[in-house]
């Protein structure tokens, strides 16, 4: 008699209220003092609200107006409560993205505009993989906001407008672990973008038209076919022909990447402006290099008949800026920019 590949579980009993379950007790009181701490830290942020907030919310607001957007960056956990806050700024209908500083070196500045509005996250202010950016950041002429918990940090000082997020201490034991100090940018950021949106007239229907229940939810039933951009304002190069050649077909059709393709027109390779900015770096000479010795082989794609809801999930899988749209017979026809799904409101 064969055994059985799965065993019936019984079911967790129901804790009994009338008996003290001493380490469950233990654990409810660690869990209450947690809550305990990062109340009492979100109260001290509450009390410390002032101009600087005000002046904040004008900033972001104009650049707003003036068709500009949010970047928020950030390092490690400070990154991640960015990623969040982005998210709630473009589901509220101000467009947002995020820059990672460790990737900004390498050609992601690109995404940095003059009179866009960057919210720098980090507790500390002395980040460096975020201090080794701010010069290129002043340079693009976009508006500073730091949030750190540390007024005469570096970052702090040489922000536009500092908005502190210092906090008593960290709900960690040993007050450690970020864990006040990030629900502290967190629960900032939400109020921001709170105020941003009651102050632009964003209501009801408009969030409807960002999500699932409305507009969002038919953007998602595009075809790619719809949010791609089609092949004669792409650029599709052969593996001969060399970087330099392009480049300049790239900057000619204001595209980030070209697709190789092989003598039967099937897709081989991409080469991004990206790449090239990194080459560029070791290699002065790159531009004579054929683009078949540099290009990434068997790069990313979708075929054109897929959902946009696909893309975003290609996207958000593999980190990747531009995607090559292609027909059944592997051949490219188009290409979609990360970029043109924010300018869609789909990101």
């Amino acid at each position: 008699m064969k055994q059985a590949l799965f065993t019936r579980q019984k079911p967790l009993a129901k804790p009994d209220p009338t008996k003290d379950y001493s380490p469950s007790v233990s654990y409810l009181r660690q869990a209450k003092k947690v809550f305990d701490i990062q109340i009492e830290s979100l109260s001290h942020l509450k009390s410390r609200l002032d101009g600087n907030f005000s002046l904040a919310v004008d900033c972001l607001l104009d650049s707003l107006q003036r068709k500009n957007k949010i970047i928020l960056t950030g390092v490690g956990k400070s990154g991640h409560i960015g990623e969040k806050i982005a998210a709630t700024f473009t589901s509220t209908g101000a467009p947002a993205v995020v820059l990672n500083p460790l990737n900004a070196m390498h050609g992601d500045l690109g995404m940095v505009s003059k009179g866009d509005v960057i919210l720098a996250l980090s507790y500390s202010g002395e980040t460096e993989e975020l201090l080794r950016i701010l010069p290129n950041l002043k340079r693009a002429q976009a508006k500073i906001i730091a949030l750190t918990g540390q007024p005469q940090s570096t970052l702090a000082r040489n922000a536009d407008l500092h908005l502190d997020v210092s906090v008593p201490r960290e709900a960690c034991p040993h007050n450690l672990a970020p864990t006040s100090s990030t629900t502290a940018m967190l629960v900032l950021g939400d109020a921001l973008a709170m105020v941003v949106l009651s102050t632009r007239g964003f209501k009801k229907d408009d969030f409807a038209r960002f999500h699932p229940g409305g507009s969002l939810g038919r953007h998602l039933l595009l075809k790619v076919q719809d949010v791609m951009r089609p092949a004669d304002q792409v650029v599709i190069s052969r593996g001969s022909d060399t970087v330099r050649q392009a480049l300049a077909a790239m900057t000619a059709k204001r595209c980030g990447a070209a697709m190789i393709v092989d003598a039967k027109g099937k897709l081989i390779g991409i080469y991004t402006h990206g790449d090239f900015a990194r080459s560029f770096q070791t290699d002065a000479s790159i531009g004579t290099t054929p683009l078949q010795d540099v290009m990434i082989r068997n790069p990313i794609s979708v075929q054109i008949d897929k959902l946009a809801a696909e893309v975003l999930n290609i996207f958000e899988k593999h980190r990747i800026e531009d995607l090559v749209v292609v027909n059944h017979r592997n051949q490219p026809i188009g290409l979609i920019d990360v970029q043109d799904l924010t300018k869609l409101k789909l990101l």
